[in-house]
């Protein structure tokens, strides 16, 4: 991921984005959302999208007139498709801890991403009518259009590949597919792009060993903690307090939601997925949801806490970026916040949006 989102590549995905959409009311923002999309399917990381994708398109943005509160307001909330559309490392997380298929979650989560991408593309043409914000004028012929897609179609390809492999024919596990990425991404920048120095090679094998010791240390104490709290039935007695005070399915639905928001504004995602999964499970259970959906709704309802306060991860990474006070981005972000609620709201009272594939 960190090969393919660095370099070349990213660039040509801006711009590719850019001349598609850039010449609408916010269009600035419309490019960020695509962009972010795109590599929603290549990262799978929040954090890495926002500060490997911000550091080019927070300063571009403020270039073309918009303000930097916004700049860093869209870069921090579309991050979060990264963690929702697969690869999403988040889910893997949960499959591991809930014993689900993580072919059958990846599914799951295809439409959400896409629906919380549609809610933030809204918001930035809403923002941006409102507010009057400059469009930015690009020359589309179909001659450059297909000369940009060509230098994009990698990034493009890569996302719709992995998904066939692992969700459809099964031809490939995970682990597999992690291991096709890693040599199709050196690759296409040795061979197409020719930008792939030794130096950036070998930082990308130290930022990608960083964040695997980070998860196998946390899944390592997940283990111990996910041992106590199953020896002493906290998740049952949980479970059984909650259904003594609350009867009706789509109550206990909202609640698991409101502790899922809450915990997200002061945990990372990791930890809170390692933490709740054997405690929302049994509750989820007790009301007839399915493990997947309920998996979706954890991951989702966690991840708006990566741009909320006071702790949200993509918040700081793009206020800091963007050169901006967090309090001005928080207001910034307002709408998208509601988008994202809705989104999350809509998911978890309409299942039959997810994508479902036999596990």
């Amino acid at each position: 991921a960190d090969l393919l989102a660095n370099g070349t590549l990213g660039r040509q995905v801006i711009g590719l984005a850019t001349r598609i959409v850039g010449r609408f009311r916010g269009g600035v923002g419309h490019s960020s959302v695509v962009t972010s999309l795109v590599f929603s399917g290549v990262s799978g990381s929040a954090v890495a999208d926002a500060s490997g994708l911000g550091r080019v398109l927070i300063p571009w943005t403020k270039k073309v007139g918009y303000p930097a509160p916004f700049a860093a307001a869209v870069n921090s909330s579309t991050s979060i498709l990264g963690v929702i559309i697969p690869p999403s490392i988040p889910m893997i997380l949960f499959a591991a801890t809930s014993g689900v298929s993580v072919a059958a979650i990846f599914a799951a989560g295809i439409v959400p991403g896409l629906l919380l991408a549609v809610s933030m593309l809204a918001v930035c043409w809403f923002v941006a009518f409102r507010n009057g914000f400059p469009r930015v004028r690009v020359k589309l012929t179909p001659k450059r259009l297909l000369k940009d897609l060509l230098l994009a179609l990698p990034a493009i390809v890569f996302p719709v590949l992995m998904i066939r492999l692992v969700l459809l024919y099964g031809i490939a596990t995970v682990t597999e597919v992690s291991v096709l990425a890693a040599l199709y991404a050196v690759l296409i920048r040795v061979t197409i792009y020719r930008d792939l120095s030794l130096r950036a090679f070998l930082q990308s094998l130290l930022s990608t060993a960083a964040a695997t010791g980070i998860v196998m240390l946390l899944i390592m104490t997940s283990s111990a903690l996910s041992w106590l709290l199953t020896v002493q039935e906290v998740p049952q007695e949980l479970a059984a307090l909650v259904l003594d005070r609350i009867e009706a399915p789509w109550l206990i639905t909202l609640a698991m939601i409101a502790l899922l928001l809450i915990v997200g504004m002061f945990l990372d995602m990791s930890p809170a997925i390692l933490l709740l999964t054997p405690v929302l499970m049994p509750l989820g259970e007790q009301i007839g949801m399915d493990p997947i959906h309920l998996g979706v709704i954890i991951v989702l309802s966690l991840a708006v806490g990566l741009f909320t306060p006071p702790v949200g991860t993509t918040l700081y990474i793009s206020s800091s970026i963007g050169e901006v006070k967090v309090e001005k981005t928080v207001q910034a972000l307002v709408p998208f916040y509601i988008a994202s609620i809705a989104v999350l709201l809509l998911i978890a009272f309409v299942p039959a949006l997810l994508v479902q594939i036999g596990g």
